[in-house]
């Protein structure tokens, strides 16, 4: 045993210096996702979407190593050696940065540590936001009948270096020009390009945080844009473009232009099943914010759930009012040694669609699925049906309302309600939010259950009142009456109680041409 232990650690690992893209998650590449996916250390840069960082396995260790205003949390050298010494130790190590690790990224000096190192590599290029973040604006960096040259350019060269290797007088004559960092020193590049030939009247546009909603474009020429970006105190991170091609976003315009663009849009669910609904509001162009009030857990004991699982065949029918309870009966019923052939000759009825679906993948049919997707509507189902003597087993969360179990006894059905779950506090801190109203990056709050409501207010406080102008979303009569006794009202209401639903209807309150609080400035 000893000798295994010594093995493992002389063990050398390996390195992939991977590029994660611009900013949106969606644009790293398949590659870059499996190497993540390999990786037992991650070490990360400030630009790099924390999205994907849940590629990683769950017992990946994290490294943060951006910079941010010229703040190093640590130094290149600093990064060099830690690639090292994680690889020596065996480990195999995701080196996460932003963009291209080739363009700009320092990629190359951290894969000649390495090689002077005898340490295995792999570079896998990513999206550069040379080419990303002007997609995202509709800037085309070529364009028939306006340019087919184009340069990428440091905007912020070694402060090192005696003497600038950039020739000023070759760039002017480029169609289209990209600085990458180019908000600090803008007024130089500027200057140097009128110096060197190029009209003060050429097209510009500083972009920043591209290809994620939280995108601002700030559009001028090389006469005028440094004066904006001091009006403005337009700060970086940025691009800026330069070239006749920039015209073209008035007609190109996409991204910015989606109903939700610049929304931030909190989501109150349970993290581990908020990714459905943050990747419906990212379609549309919004900024999800996760702050779950509530976390799903196990319920403090099986024995109800496990004895009506021993007695399946006693039953007629299986409701299921949540995915939770769905996820949670299945995995017990593996659990006791049983599986979906139990449940031969016994109905199964779900609340809604998105329940539905997870029994479906499974392989087993839903018998019932309301339309109304709440318990009344349930009921209004069974209503003609004959429950006379029937068993009806339902397993849902601990804290539900009696509604439906009552609803169902009148009916004349036997009903056993067993816990298959409960929703306990997040733990989020209320100051969390708070930080967030401060920089104005909220619009609307999403509620998904009275759950959420409740423990939303057990965190926030009964004196907690909304921003102005902060709008509260919900779905369904339940959840809209529990933000209503909560104190506050409901401002976007949607007929569809599912998650497409609720985005239909925030895309119907804030119009289908908004371009968002963050984003376009002329």
């Amino acid at each position: 045993m000893t000798k295994w232990v010594s093995m493992k650690k002389n063990k050398q690992g390996k390195v992939y210096i991977i590029g994660a893209g611009p900013g949106d998650a969606g644009l790293m590449t398949l590659k870059g996702v499996d190497c993540l996916r390999e990786a037992n250390v991650v070490i990360y840069d400030y630009l790099v979407s924390k999205d994907l960082l849940k590629h990683a396995k769950a017992d990946t260790r994290f490294i943060y190593a951006g910079k941010q205003g010229g703040a190093h949390t640590l130094s290149q050298w600093e990064i060099n050696d830690l690639l090292v010494k994680e690889a020596k130790a065996g480990n195999i190590v995701a080196r996460l940065k932003g963009g291209d690790p080739f363009i700009f990224g320092r990629g190359g000096e951290e894969a000649e540590k390495l090689v002077a190192n005898k340490i295995s590599f792999e570079i896998v290029p990513g999206v550069t936001s040379a080419i990303a973040v002007p997609a995202y604006a509709g800037i085309p960096l070529t364009h028939r009948g306006l340019t087919s040259t184009v340069a990428f350019v440091t905007g912020h060269e070694d402060p090192t270096k005696e003497k600038s290797d950039i020739n000023w007088s070759a760039l002017a004559r480029i169609g289209t020009l990209v600085f990458l960092m180019g908000v600090k020193n803008i007024e130089k590049i500027v200057q140097e390009l009128q110096d060197n030939g190029r009209s003060p009247q050429t097209p510009a546009a500083l972009i920043r945080w591209g290809t994620t909603p939280r995108q601002e474009i700030l559009e001028g020429n090389l006469s005028n844009i440094v004066k904006l970006v001091r009006e403005r105190k337009f700060a970086p991170p940025a691009i800026l473009v330069v070239g006749e091609v920039v015209a073209l976003r008035d007609t190109l315009q996409w991204f910015d232009s989606k109903p939700l663009f610049g929304k931030g849009v909190v989501i109150t669910r349970p993290e581990k099943q908020a990714d459905d609904l943050a990747q419906l509001l990212i379609k549309e162009g919004a900024n999800p914010i996760h702050f779950p009030t509530i976390k799903i857990v196990p319920p403090p004991s099986w024995r109800e759930l496990d004895k009506a699982i021993k007695k399946l065949d006693d039953y007629d029918w299986l409701i299921f009012t949540s995915a939770n309870g769905v996820a949670y009966f299945f995995e017990r019923l593996s659990i006791k040694g049983k599986d979906i052939r139990d449940l031969k000759g016994i109905k199964i009825c779900c609340i809604g669609p998105a329940t539905a679906q997870q029994v479906a993948n499974r392989g087993i049919k839903v018998d019932l699925v309301p339309r109304k997707f709440i318990s009344e509507g349930i009921l209004e189902s069974f209503s003609g049906k004959n429950l006379k003597g029937k068993k009806i087993l339902l397993a849902r969360a601990a804290e539900a309302r009696d509604v439906l179990p009552e609803g169902l006894k009148k009916l004349g059905a036997l009903v056993n309600v067993v816990t298959a779950y409960k929703t306990i506090s997040s733990g989020k801190k209320k100051n969390e939010l708070e930080e967030l109203f401060e920089k104005n990056q909220v619009d609307v709050i999403t509620f998904t259950s009275s759950s959420t409501v409740n423990n939303f207010i057990k965190i926030t406080g009964s004196d907690f009142r909304l921003p102005e102008g902060v709008k509260i979303a919900s779905i369904g009569p339940v959840t809209a009456a529990a933000v209503k006794k909560a104190g506050f009202s409901v401002d976007i209401h949607q007929e569809e109680y599912t998650m497409e639903g609720l985005v239909n209807a925030l895309n119907a309150s804030f119009g289908k041409k908004s371009s968002g609080k963050r984003g376009k400035n002329k």
